[in-house]
């Protein structure tokens, strides 16, 4: 029989053969491992995932079981996450640009300030939600906007 491997915190670790588990009910448990019994509850299960957050002792863990096609999905590399390369950056709402955070040529990365637009009386950091190099500032610090409209360009 193969050796059941797990996830536990990220760190990745083999079954333990000389453990022993007794349910309680279908929350608790207790775990027994060296003669030790320690306190077990499992806090949230997210099934699609096959992990479980537990409770072990007063001490909270991630724990995901790992099996070949886990291995499989990371040798393909599709376990990377996606990330949006933008194209243009509209505003989100009609306002005055204050200034820009960004300039010609400067790559961003998701999360970076690109820009401060005023609205209703309130300064609002428009942020990156993709990747990209900017390749063109479509209007000026100080000009007024319409929702929509195209204020920096990527490349």
């Amino acid at each position: 029989m193969a050796e059941a491997k797990y996830i536990i915190n990220n760190s990745e670790i083999t079954a333990v053969d000389n453990a022993t588990v007794e349910w309680v009910d279908d929350t608790f448990f207790y775990i027994f491992f060296l003669g030790q019994k320690y306190h077990g509850e499992i806090l949230a299960a997210n099934l699609e995932e096959n992990t479980l957050t537990i409770k072990i002792n007063q001490r909270t863990f991630e724990v995901k079981r790992k099996g070949a096609l886990d291995d499989l999905i990371k040798k393909m590399g599709l376990d990377q996450k996606k990330v949006k390369k933008m194209h243009q950056l509209e505003s989100p709402m009609p306002g005055r640009v204050i200034s820009f955070a960004v300039e010609v040529g400067q790559e961003v990365e998701v999360g970076a300030p690109l820009l401060t637009l005023e609205a209703m009386k309130m300064e609002n950091v428009i942020k990156a939600d993709g990747v990209g190099t900017v390749k063109g500032l479509a209007v000026n610090n100080g000009d007024v906007v319409d929702k929509g409209q195209v204020i920096i360009e990527f490349e």
